[in-house]
């Protein structure tokens, strides 16, 4: 072979070397690209499930039942986030004491939390939080014979009171916080603590204005005479945690939908609760 054919073969073996390595640095790019952008979302709909961490404990907002099944208004709110997202949902159980840390937990347990969750400086430090979608306030369950006796925070603020609260939650924060005087009594499950109370093994229950109205319908020997007076003012909303921007997007979204098209409207309605966005 002549010296310009060797050169030949020379150059033509250098043109397919750089092009091979030119296809695969741009093969390699374009890998490292789509991981990068496979967000929340992209990865919840190549799941095909939602999966939805939630306590079953707080009536009618998110309960589980003896056989399993969940239901209630924030249930629903979780059922139509899955509906527009395309995939089936998946409930797994949480806790109050437990959220926090259960939100956060590596690898994760579920994609988001819904139930009751009421939106604070302290969780957003940590958390994502969505906008919110039910009003909330703090109030009181108690038997209906004693009714007049609790016309405020003070006259329960005594130490022959009984207040019953569960674990974890804001209930027992606002209870340690504002009642220094009375008996504050823990219970683990919360959905039992209304019987209890209406049984007389308590005096008043701290709880939520979302959640007294469906105990004082369902027990005529409960009254929730402050419903109308909460003593916090506050918003229920959809917790997650942070590095999923894309999700808690997609979620601000049907929550505003939900509003504009009054479907959020004739969810309170269903359930009994207070619609508070005109």
């Amino acid at each position: 072979m002549t010296r310009l054919g060797r050169l030949k073969i020379a150059v033509m073996t250098m043109i397919l070397t750089l092009n091979g390595t030119m296809v695969l640095a741009a093969c390699e790019g374009n890998d490292i690209t789509t991981e990068r952008e496979l967000g929340k979302v992209a990865q919840i709909k190549e799941r095909g499930t939602l999966l939805v961490g939630t306590t079953g404990d707080y009536r009618p907002l998110s309960f589980r039942e003896a056989d399993g099944t969940y239901w209630g208004f924030c249930i629903d709110i979780a059922k139509e986030i899955a509906s527009r997202l395309g995939v089936s949902i998946e409930f797994i159980h949480t806790s109050w004491p437990t959220l926090t840390a259960d939100v956060t937990k590596e690898p994760q347990l579920f994609d988001l939390a819904i139930g009751g969750i009421t939106i604070t400086d302290a969780r957003r430090e940590t958390m994502l939080m969505s906008e919110g979608y039910l009003a909330n306030g703090k109030t009181i369950l108690c038997r209906a014979a004693d009714a007049d006796l609790y016309p405020s925070l003070a006259d329960i603020d005594k130490p022959e009171v009984r207040v019953m609260v569960n674990p974890g939650g804001l209930n027992e924060k606002f209870a340690n916080e504002n009642l220094t005087h009375a008996k504050i009594v823990v219970h683990q499950k919360n959905e039992e603590i209304p019987t209890l109370v209406a049984e007389g093994k308590a005096d008043v229950m701290i709880t939520e204005i979302t959640e007294a109205p469906y105990y004082v319908q369902h027990d005529s020997r409960l009254a929730a005479p402050l419903l109308n007076k909460p003593f916090t003012h506050g918003e229920i909303g959809i917790l997650m945690p942070k590095g999923q921007e894309d999700l808690l997007q997609m979620v601000n979204g049907v929550i505003r939908q939900m509003k504009s098209d009054g479907s959020l409207r004739k969810l309170h309605e269903k359930y009994g609760l207070v619609y508070a966005y005109e």
